[in-house]
């Protein structure tokens, strides 16, 4: 494999040992990583099915309902533990464009065996919501009567079968004042508090189908559903009043036949399952980011933005390549970002008979020549880190500039799949301070300013990191890598991250995330011509159906990154394929600005 091309092997399957798969999976739990070690498919799993007709009338149900939260005349709805909590976290505030005078509660579950993905679900629709409006999260059974009068969209995420949920939090959501997005399991409980609810919403669940259903339409376009997400089940609902009631999203493939994927009715809009589960490109995961951002900011402007980033660009770098694609770029009048480290290291010397090199851009006067070039065509320079390898460890390939992890540990198993161990040996706030402070010092030396724009080398840094990462910075240019217990009662960063229970998340649009960091989304990926890692090769052709299947997502940004050892043959289909699709291409800034 070349040298320049042994990057793309990081793009293998991210497989979590510690976290066992729900027990009705034969399949091991894992992380998808793209062609260069992005996160592509979620790792988050989904609890296993309990049964598929619920009961009404369970123990566990009725063993807290009448308990509502404590109300706080001090703080509003909002219990006294639940609202110091959120005030300490990281977390809430809306992203650049967010809708000031909207407010939205993102509430989970929190209990039984599975309790940690109630959190992380959270966190991704958190995540999401900020697109939209500041928001608040916590766990539904601390939820106040009269709490949600204080928000304008509710978001709850029924992960835990049969969670107790407080009767307070029932009745509000049937008092019919909020708009509340309600996802997966305990619709039974609201149906129960409800003898009504059929006549009064024009529907009602039925059961949990475990079929083929790997096909969700939405927005007359069809996006995919993981085979490993029917296990856990998919609630079939009947609409019994059309006029009341619609099916927004109708998932196919299962023997049971057309299902009501999402169903909606006046303030209610159930999905019948979690869709953060088994995320890929072109996933159901952006129908129900759509309908997030619909909770979250009504009026969301329906634009359509194209980014693209030219990825990986070191003292190693061709100039020649680096010049070609600027020139096309700023042929089409298209604003680009390059992603740029300013070291180069090869302790091991990979391809290089053994002998170590090393190189600061510095020492480098045609690549910095090139760079200079491209920022007069158009091109924006962030921070890919500093060498984009750690020291002479194999991580997980040869310890080379570009084709290595800086700031998180992954080896290559026996299956060639990357497993992500941990933060790498002495990772601090202090160490990490000191690769930027490198980094700065070494695109100083070389005549460029700091960037405003952070992106981790393969997505991948510790909690402590992006939070450093966050205070040099405050925006990323990235898909998030999240830790569970990171956020304890919806405070996030207040907790301990456990490093063996990680999850990814790629974004269609503009968020401020769980670490206060506002981020420009990647959710296209990007152009790898061969199969490699049990991947499939993916062409611009594959970029332009998932830019196509985006366009679901109001406000939704196509967008990719591109190696330029590629030239610019593929690069220029793909922005031409883009282009055809409908989006305009607009420079990172404009997205950050909101």
């Amino acid at each position: 494999m070349r040298s320049r091309l042994l990057k793309v092997a990081a793009g293998v399957a991210l497989a979590v040992a510690m976290v066992p798969a729900p027990a009705v999976q034969a399949a091991p739990l894992s992380l998808e990583l793209d062609g260069v070690g992005e996160l592509v498919e979620n790792a988050l799993p989904a609890p296993p099915l309990t049964t598929t007709k619920p009961s009404t009338t369970s123990t566990r149900i009725t063993k807290r309902t009448t308990q509502p939260g404590v109300v706080s005349t001090a703080l509003g709805t909002l219990g006294l533990a639940s609202a110091q909590a959120v005030a300490a976290g990281t977390n809430g505030g809306g992203a650049p464009g967010a809708k000031a005078s909207q407010k939205t509660l993102v509430l989970y579950d929190n209990t039984g065996p599975w309790a940690w993905l109630g959190e992380a679900y959270a966190v991704q629709a958190g995540n999401l919501a900020s697109h939209g409006s500041a928001y608040v999260m916590h766990p539904v059974g601390s939820y106040a009567a009269g709490e949600m009068s204080g928000y304008t969209g509710v978001i709850y995420i029924g992960s835990t079968y049969d969670e107790p949920l407080p009767v307070a939090f029932l009745d509000d959501v049937l008092a019919g004042s909020k708009p509340v997005l309600w996802m997966a399991h305990n619709i039974w409980q609201l149906t129960a508090r409800a003898p009504g609810f059929q006549a009064t919403y024009g529907w009602n669940w039925v059961q949990y189908d475990t079929g083929a259903a790997t096909t969700v339409r939405y927005e007359n376009t069809d996006l995919g559903r993981n085979p490993l997400a029917t296990p856990s089940g998919l609630m079939i609902t009947s609409i019994t009043d059309p006029v009341i009631a619609s099916a927004p999203a109708v998932a196919t493939g299962s023997a049971a036949g057309p299902i009501n994927w999402a169903t909606k009715a006046k303030n209610l809009t159930y999905i019948g399952e979690v869709p953060f589960s088994y995320v890929d490109h072109g996933d159901r995961y952006l129908a129900a980011a759509d309908l997030i951002s619909k909770v979250s900011n009504p009026a969301m402007a329906d634009r359509k933005r194209a980014l693209v980033r030219i990825e990986d660009v070191g003292p190693d770098a061709d100039p020649n390549e680096l010049r070609a694609i600027a020139d096309y770029l700023k042929s089409q009048n298209v604003p680009f970002t390059i992603a740029v480290y300013p070291r180069f290291e090869n302790p091991l010397g990979a391809d290089n008979n053994g002998v170590p090199e090393a190189a600061n851009l510095a020492q480098k006067p045609q690549v910095i020549k090139a760079l200079q070039y491209m920022t007069q065509r158009g091109g924006t320079i962030l921070m890919h880190g500093y060498t984009h390898q750690f020291g002479k460890l194999v991580n997980p390939y040869d310890g080379r500039s570009g084709n290595d992890f800086e700031f998180y540990t992954a080896h290559v198993n026996e299956n060639d799949s990357v497993i992500y161990d941990g933060p790498v040996p002495g990772d601090s706030a202090a160490w990490m301070q000191g690769r930027i402070n490198s980094a700065t010092t070494a695109l100083a030396q070389a005549g460029f300013p700091k960037p405003a724009i952070f992106e981790p080398p393969h997505y991948a840094a510790s909690a402590v990191d992006y939070q450093v990462i966050q205070q040099n910075f405050g925006k990323r240019y990235d898909r998030g890598l999240y830790f569970a217990g990171y956020c304890p009662g919806g405070a996030c960063g207040t907790g301990t991250p456990q490093y063996d229970k990680i999850y990814g998340q790629y974004f269609p649009y503009l968020v401020r995330d769980v670490y206060g960091s506002i981020v420009a989304p990647e959710a296209v990926g990007n152009v790898e011509p061969e199969p490699f890692n049990n991947h499939p090769a993916r062409l611009p052709s594959d970029l332009v159906k998932t830019a196509n299947q985006l366009k679901v997502v109001d406000d939704g940004v196509a967008s990719f990154f591109y190696h330029p050892y590629l030239g610019t043959g593929y690069l220029q289909q793909t922005v031409s394929g883009l282009r055809n699709a409908g989006y305009q291409f607009v420079s990172v800034g404009t997205v950050m600005a909101g």
